[in-house]
C-alpha cells in the first residue's frame, strides 16, 4: 500500500508497508489476569503514545535484513514481558486489567522510497510524518504494542512504536526496549528481569487518608474559562533545545536565584498559556506534571528495582 506523505515542509515520499502481523512469544506464557494499579485507571492514562527512532547506515548490518532481525526479537522478549502479547479488558466499576492471552503484539513491515538524508540532519519534534511512519490499526484500543519498521533507501531504518500507557511509562518502555535489543543480539534472558508489583500503587481495603492531594480533588464550579476554548484548544510538541533555554535564562532578573532547566521551561510555558487564555484571576488553576517514583519505592522497600510497566 503507498502513501504519500509530506514531511518538514516539501519533502514526499511513498510509504508502502505489508498487512499489519501479530508476533507471539515463542514459547507458552501464563494464561491470566493481571490488575492494573488504582492510578494505572485513570481516565487522563487511556491513550497512545507514539515513539519513532531513525537509524542511520551501520556497516556492520551490511547484508542483514533489520526487519527480520527485529521481527524475531519481540517473540523471544514476549516470553518474559507477557503481558505486552495480552489484551486490554475492562471489569466491573470501568477498571481496566490486562488478559495474558499470549496473543502477540502487532507487527508492520515496511518499505519507504526515502534516504535518511532527506530528512535533514536535525530531527526533531513536532514530526510531521509520524502517522504515516507509524500507522495505526483499528484494534489498538486493545493491544498494548504495536511495532513498526521501515525500511530506507540506501540502507538505514525507522522503528515506530505505539504504547498503551497503561501499560508502561517511559522509562519502563525504554527497558522493554533494550530487552528486545538484547535477545535481537542473541542473548538468552534480558539483563533487567521484568517485575509487576502494581500492588504497591493500590489504595487499602478499606481506603485510609493519610494526607490530601490537592492535584485530584475536584474543582466545585467547572471553569467556563476551559469550556468555552475547548473547542480551539489543540495539543502540540514543543521541541526546547538548549538555545531557547539560554535565551529564557537571560531573562532572569539575577536576583531571583538559579533554577533548573524543568523549572525554567515551565514557568514560561505557564506564563504563555496564562496569556493566551486570560484566565479570571479569581479562577482556581492547576499545574499538574508527572513523577518518576521509582527511586522512592526501591529505598522503601529494599527490593528489585520496579522498571516494568
Amino acid at each position: 500500500m503507498a502513501i504519500m506523505a509530506p514531511s518538514f515542509s516539501s519533502l514526499v515520499f511513498t510509504v508502502r508497508r505489508c498487512e499489519p502481523e501479530l508476533v507471539a512469544p515463542a514459547k507458552p506464557t501464563p494464561h491470566e489476569f493481571k490488575q492494573l494499579s488504582d492510578l494505572d485507571n485513570r481516565d487522563s492514562l487511556r491513550f497512545q503514545i507514539p515513539i519513532i527512532q531513525f537509524y542511520k547506515y551501520n556497516p556492520s548490518m551490511q547484508g542483514r535484513d533489520p526487519v527480520k532481525l527485529i521481527r524475531e526479537a519481540p517473540s523471544q522478549i514476549l516470553v518474559f514481558y507477557y503481558p505486552f502479547a495480552g489484551r486490554l479488558r475492562e471489569g466491573p466499576g470501568a477498571k481496566l486489567m490486562v488478559e495474558c492471552t499470549g496473543e502477540g503484539v502487532m507487527f508492520i513491515e515496511a518499505d519507504a522510497d526515502v534516504s535518511l538524508d532527506q530528512f535533514g540532519h536535525a530531527i526533531h519534534p513536532p514530526f510531521l510524518c509520524m502517522d504515516e511512519l507509524l500507522y495505526d490499526v483499528p484494534i489498538i484500543d486493545h493491544l498494548a504494542l504495536l511495532l513498526k519498521v521501515t525500511r530506507l533507501r540506501f540502507s538505514g531504518f525507522i522503528f515506530a512504536l505505539r504504547l498503551n500507557h497503561l501499560m508502561s511509562d517511559a522509562p519502563s518502555i525504554v527497558q522493554f526496549m533494550n530487552a528486545m535489543g538484547e535477545m535481537a543480539r542473541g542473548v538468552c534472558a534480558p539483563s533487567i528481569p521484568p517485575v509487576w508489583q502494581r500492588e504497591l500503587l493500590n489504595a487499602r481495603n478499606l481506603p485510609q487518608v493519610t494526607c490530601t492531594y490537592h492535584e485530584f480533588d475536584e474543582l466545585v464550579k467547572p471553569q467556563s474559562l476551559i469550556i468555552n476554548f475547548l473547542h480551539e484548544l489543540a495539543c502540540c510538541s514543543f521541541f526546547c533545545g538548549s538555545t531557547l533555554v539560554f535565551a529564557i535564562r537571560k531573562n532572569i532578573p539575577h536576583h531571583l536565584g538559579k533554577y533548573s532547566t524543568f523549572e525554567v521551561l515551565t514557568a514560561s510555558l505557564w506564563r504563555c498559556r496564562s496569556i493566551a487564555l486570560s484566565p479570571d484571576p479569581e479562577d482556581q488553576v492547576r499545574f499538574i506534571f508527572m513523577n518518576n517514583m521509582r527511586a522512592i519505592l526501591n529505598l522503601r522497600y529494599q527490593e528489585r528495582p520496579i522498571f516494568f510497566f
